[in-house]
């Protein structure tokens, strides 16, 4: 666990939000194999697994409790909440919540960031300081497009439009979006698992 959490750690810490596209024909040779989900740390209770990959799917979602600091910078905003679940006992789950808003150029931005606890059950909700508030969600249906491979412009742009397609066929709008991030950079960059959802009204 203590490497997972400094390997998290690692992973706001090396760079940004997004990273910029390396060789993508390269990356896309390495992902041509069978997609499968790594698994570094437990899922809150009742969380499905994240996929199918490159396809989307829609997804049902328990209440559950997380962790919420605003996006300052990714950098502060990950060491803050892992003070908080320090200070507090709540142990490391996947994935680390983003809720991502539009920005310059259409391109999404993280808002918030969050950690989720294993249950409602763990914890308490309220303010921890003036810059993380523990909150309830409550359960959600989602449209959801998950890859394998760098988290950068490019690939989010993709799994956007995926998902505004997807809205638009079946007549559907969403309340936000949110870039759910489940590995840490101990695993290779094309075997890291993403997953950007379309919060269903």
């Amino acid at each position: 666990m203590k490497n997972l959490l400094r390997a998290l750690l690692c992973f706001i810490a090396t760079g940004s939000l997004v990273m910029a596209d390396e060789n993508p024909s390269k990356n896309a040779a390495k992902q041509a194999g069978s997609s499968r989900y790594i698994s570094e740390a437990p899922l809150p209770k009742g969380w499905p697994e994240p996929g199918p990959y490159k396809q989307v799917a829609r997804k049902s979602y328990p209440a559950y409790r997380a962790a919420f600091t605003p996006n300052q910078s990714a950098n502060s905003g990950f060491r803050r909440l892992f003070s908080h679940i320090k200070s507090k006992g709540i142990p490391m789950t996947a994935p680390v919540e983003m809720t991502m808003q539009e920005g310059n150029n259409e391109e999404m931005q993280m808002e918030e960031m969050a950690f989720l606890y294993q249950s409602t059950q763990v914890g308490e909700t309220g303010k921890d300081g003036e810059e993380v508030v523990v909150r309830d969600v409550p359960a959600q249906e989602t449209l959801s497009y998950a890859w394998q491979g760098l988290r950068s412009k490019s690939s989010i742009a993709r799994a956007r439009k995926a998902l505004d397609e997807a809205l638009a066929a079946q007549g559907l709008k969403a309340s936000g979006y949110r870039l759910l991030g489940y590995n840490s950079p101990f695993i290779l960059p094309w075997r890291q698992t993403h997953e950007l959802q379309a919060l269903l009204r």
